[in-house]
């Protein structure tokens, strides 16, 4: 079997890794942008936390039909999805550092929730503004070093509260350690879009800005406000085909995961005691008691995405008013809009809520861009887009260069002119360490999915030192097995497509500078247990 070229990319023929450009429709003509300033595009960035594909209403799945999404169908209609966008380690401040940098996390250093952003790092915000454009950050920050290259922010410490949330200004000395600044009564989602509208108001026309609005909705506690606290009132959810996934004996995967247990577990202690919690849950109390397994994790599935589409719908909400402004303003035409999320999350797939795994529910991005005349009408992008791509990308439409970046402009795959050497595959890699979400690293394609946990710590901040953890392999046909339902790395029908993608994975390794070749432990482990 030829399975691999001299080049050490796979043979798509053989392994079924087929090119993935496919784009439709064509690119549809729009009207001509209005010049602003001087002439370069407007950038309106909406990040969110956690608001993951299913859950969007226009990548299908069992809540499509439920969720309240006008403003992204709008967007979709109006712009290009991507959908096989990823990020590249599953954990919110280190794809944010991505998305800012272009680079994977070894190379900004930003690996974990705990680790501090370094400043000296040229980011697309500090490239823009020397380029003069004019910028400004709203909400969500959770990087812990002062926001660099926005000519205002008005930022929440770290998570930041949902109700009445403290916005640090860019007149304010950064807190450090401290929480504190100007507490504004109000829902946050609506709030940091307050900001925003405002700062964009304020904006004359003579140079082009950067808006970067940071939504924390939908992170945990997956709150909402009164508007929306009857919406699915009655409502009984479809569940996912595998909510009821019992653990690796079901489906042979090589970790155990965070189960909905964990967030029933969580909605009865704060149910207690709402003050002695970390977090204000809406819709307490709660409890599971006198139920079976199933019929409590059924119940648990039930309040979360009931919770977490309001806080959704939340989101939507907001999108609309900030297309409005543009629209008021006269300047949606030359403006260009991207709503995503800094990763995906579970939503009762396997049994799970959160993410930091490698499963397409939590590493999947969904991503939407509007920019008429330069981006298709109601397209689809299949492509594999990674968060390092977006820096290179927006720098690309601003006409300017993107200093370190390890990711590549999709510019070109937006016109439905997808680059012949396009990658097939991509490299992702979690840092963090705990007993039931190991550290681990993998490789995607079109077809196949290898994750190899290899659990140990590695020096990492916010990590455990897991001991007693044997370093294991998972393989997902996605083509058979869309559901990741089966775990087919010991399967001997698969054994030279296992030896292929660990090839590539090596090759891939090796491209992006993520060897470990100064960490005895992990050469220890991979001499051990890679091949």
């Amino acid at each position: 079997m030829d399975l691999i070229k001299s080049s050490g990319l796979l043979l798509r023929s053989v392994t079924g890794l087929v090119a993935m450009s496919a784009i439709t429709p064509a690119l549809n003509a729009a009207p001509q942008a209005k010049q602003q300033g001087d002439g370069r595009p407007n950038i309106l960035f909406i990040l969110s936390d956690d608001h993951t594909s299913q859950a969007w209403g226009i990548y299908g799945g069992v809540l499509a039909d439920y969720a309240k999404n006008p403003n992204i169908r709008r967007l979709a209609s109006e712009g290009t999805v991507l959908d096989n966008c990823f990020c590249t380690n599953s954990l919110s401040a280190p794809s944010r550092a991505s998305i800012l940098t272009g680079m994977y996390s070894h190379r900004n250093q930003l690996y974990t929730l705990a680790d501090t952003f370094d400043t000296g790092l040229p980011t697309l915000a500090t490239v823009l503004q020397q380029s003069g454009y004019a910028t400004a950050l709203m909400g969500k920050w959770h990087l812990k070093t002062k926001p660099q290259g926005f000519d205002k922010y008005s930022v929440f410490y770290d998570q930041g509260e949902y109700r009445d949330p403290t916005f640090i200004e860019s007149s304010d000395p950064w807190p450090g350690a401290r929480n504190y600044g100007e507490r504004v009564q109000g829902f946050s989602t609506d709030l940091v879009t307050d900001k925003a509208i405002a700062w964009i108001r304020e904006q004359d026309g003579s140079k082009p800005f950067l808006m970067c609005c940071h939504f924390k909705a939908t992170h945990e506690p997956y709150d909402y406000p009164l508007r929306n606290a009857h919406l699915y009132d009655g409502v009984k959810f479809p569940e996912p085909h595998n909510l009821l996934d019992s653990g690796m004996t079901t489906n042979g995967r090589s970790f155990e995961g965070q189960t909905l247990e964990e967030i029933s577990r969580r909605w009865m202690e704060a149910s207690k005691d709402p003050d002695k919690w970390w977090c204000r849950y809406p819709g307490l109390p709660f409890s599971t008691e006198g139920m079976s397994h199933d019929e409590a994790r059924r119940a648990a599935y039930q309040k979360l995405v009931a919770d977490y589409l309001r806080c959704g719908a939340t989101i939507d909400d907001n999108i609309g008013r900030l297309l409005d402004v543009l629209d008021e303003m006269g300047i949606a035409d030359n403006t260009i809009v991207i709503y995503v999320s800094d990763q995906g999350y579970f939503l009762g797939e396997h049994g799970f809520f959160d993410k930091r795994m490698f499963y397409e529910e939590a590493a999947r991005m969904p991503f939407v861009i509007r920019y008429p005349g330069k981006v298709g009408r109601g397209v689809r992008n299949r492509d594999l887009i990674l968060n390092i791509d977006f820096a290179q990308t927006l720098a690309e439409y601003a006409g300017v260069e993107m200093p370190g970046a390890q990711g590549r402009s999709f510019v070109a795959n937006l016109r439905g002119e997808t680059p012949s050497d396009w990658r097939q595959s991509f490299y992702y890699r979690y840092w963090t360490t705990h007993d039931v979400r190991p550290s681990h690293m993998g490789i995607r394609t079109d077809r196949y999915k290898l994750i190899f946990y290899y659990g140990a710590r590695l020096g990492m901040t916010d990590s455990d030192e897991v001991t007693d953890y044997k370093p294991s392999w998972d393989l997902y046909d996605l083509k058979e097995d869309p559901g990741e339902d089966r775990n087919v790395y010991g399967d001997k029908r698969y054994a030279p497509i296992v030896k292929a993608l660990k090839k590539e994975m090596l090759r891939l390794r090796d491209e992006v500078g993520d060897t470990d070749s100064t960490s005895t432990e992990m050469q220890r482990i991979l001499s051990e247990y890679y091949w």
